[in-house]
Order: structure tokens, then C-alpha cells, then sequence
């Protein structure tokens, strides 16, 4: 079994939240940024490369949101989720990820109502409009705490 470390992002401005499209499961194709950790990287500079690399943009690390377990194909994923800024940079255009034959489809800022259109449990809609309560801690398993997807 593997055991993957995977730093994600919320990025919000003016009540939207930037998704990123790529393959994640066989049924949902967006995902929040973000990536695996790699040896000797700290989360704190993972999670800003990987946002680099994804969307073209610079950001701050804010603060921690969530940390979850998820089990899924023989994997174990330590999920943690952290709230970032955006400090600069410039979102990058589907035509410059078709010129690079990106794992990277799509980027979109959505609003947090819409998220479930996109494959985000509605539990998840719910933690984003209320502030993210219980912000900072351990959740457990990941499906019993945002929801199925």
C-alpha cells in the first residue's frame, strides 16, 4: 500500500473558489489545487509549487483547515487542507495547458453554491459558507466528513 501526503488548497475571492480539471476518479474530473509532497519538501512549500505549477499563481499560506485520511485503490491519502491568498501571478489559459500536454485540463473560479455541479459533496458547500467550523483540526475519514463524491 502506498501512503501519499497530498497538501490542497481553498482559494477563494468574492465567494468563488478556483477548481482545477484534471483525471481524478473514473466519475469526477475536478478537483482543489494541489499535489503530492515530495521528499525533503516541507507542505508549506509543496502546496506553493504545486499552486505555481497548476494555476500560475503565487499565493500565502493562510491557515489549516482539515486534515483527513482517505483509502481509495490500495492508497492511503493524508489529505490536508489549508485556506491560501493569493499574493500574484496570473491564472493560466486552457491554451497554455494544451501547449505543455498537461495532466492539467482547466482551471475555473466557481462560485461555493455551485460546487456540487461539480463532483464536491454538498458538506463541503456547507463547511466553505460557515467559516469552516472546527477549523485547524484532525477529521478523520474523509468520506464521513465532507461527504460521498
Amino acid at each position: 500500500m502506498d501512503i501519499i501526503v497530498r497538501p490542497t488548497a481553498i482559494l477563494m475571492e468574492d465567494q468563488k473558489i478556483l477548481l482545477v480539471k484534471q483525471d481524478v476518479t473514473e466519475i469526477r474530473n475536478w478537483a482543489l489545487p494541489g499535489g503530492r509532497l515530495e521528499f525533503g519538501e516541507t507542505i508549506e512549500h509543496c502546496l506553493i509549487r504545486e499552486i505555481k505549477e497548476e494555476a500560475g499563481l503565487d499565493i500565502k499560506v493562510k491557515e489549516l483547515l482539515y486534515i483527513t485520511d482517505r483509502f481509495y485503490k490500495n492508497t492511503h491519502i493524508v489529505h490536508i487542507l489549508f485556506l491560501v491568498e493569493k499574493r500574484g501571478g496570473k491564472l493560466r489559459s486552457c491554451a497554455e495547458f494544451e501547449s505543455e500536454n498537461e495532466k492539467i485540463k482547466e482551471l475555473v473560479m466557481v462560485p461555493v453554491d455551485k460546487m456540487p455541479d461539480y463532483g464536491f459533496p454538498k458538506n463541503m458547500c456547507r463547511l466553505i459558507k460557515s467559516g469552516f467550523p472546527g477549523r485547524g483540526s484532525y477529521q478523520g475519514d474523509f468520506e464521513k466528513f465532507y461527504g460521498k463524491l
